[in-house]
């Protein structure tokens, strides 16, 4: 039987994919100048949050000086105030931002993963990488036992939802199911598209990384609607 600890101590040892090794490592090492005397967690993140969520929030990778230094997804850079503000404003995050892994912030009825837990250089994993690290998103979802909904943040995500819930929706029906079922066809993404499979939903969002907050492409209130539909969706 899987736990939750046996997940997150594989997720940290985790060196399957020699290029996202070398690069992380690589970050820790040469370090972002603002935190040049500052220890990096330098490992794949694992997930954050309620383990008995309805919701989960899924993100692409770690941030290079982010999650990347401080082991927790979303937390200690650009990204994180934006995130986890709109969190607090849902009632979600006890605090409007998380800073380290030990700044005391907590979320109820939501948890926040990648699709991929190691940073990749220029946030472009490869195909292959994302295959590779889709395990562990699955064995999440396994454990996630009142999950309802997922929220998708970017594209990537978008598709790495959709892959793991179709394998759900496969299984569900068995290997004697002899008129087989056609995968449902992943929809569009877009900013506030939804689907359902296999009883749980997706809803996309622009990813809330600063090139899309800065320039406007996602605001704030673009940002709560999303969360306030999930908000809908995960109480049934």
């Amino acid at each position: 039987m899987d736990t939750w600890a046996n997940l997150e101590r594989e997720i940290q040892a985790c060196r399957a994919c020699p290029r996202l090794v070398r690069w992380r490592e690589q970050v820790s090492r040469e370090k972002k100048r603002a935190h040049l005397g500052k220890d990096y967690w330098g490992l794949p993140v694992p997930s954050f949050g309620a383990r008995t969520a309805p919701v989960l929030i899924l993100g692409l990778a770690p941030g290079a000086h982010g999650a990347n230094r401080t082991g927790r997804p979303f937390t200690g850079d650009g990204a994180g105030p934006f995130l986890y503000g709109a969190l607090h404003r849902a009632g979600w995050s006890s605090a409007p931002d998380s800073t380290a892994r030990d700044d005391g912030l907590a979320l109820r009825g939501a948890r926040i993963a990648n699709a991929v837990r190691c940073v990749p250089p220029g946030n472009r994993p490869s195909p292959a990488e994302c295959t590779r690290c889709a395990p562990f998103l699955e064995r999440e979802l396994a454990l996630m036992g009142r999950l309802r909904v997922i929220v998708c943040l970017g594209e990537i995500a978008w598709r790495a939802a959709h892959r793991q819930l179709v394998g759900r929706l496969a299984a569900q029906a068995g290997p004697g199911n002899s008129g087989g079922i056609r995968p449902p066809r992943r929809a569009r993404f877009g900013h506030g598209a939804e689907q359902e499979i296999a009883g749980i939903h997706l809803i996309a969002s622009y990813h809330p990384s600063q090139l899309n907050t800065r320039t406007g492409r996602l605001d704030a209130r673009m940002f709560d609607r999303v969360l306030g539909r999930a908000a809908q969706l995960s109480r049934g």
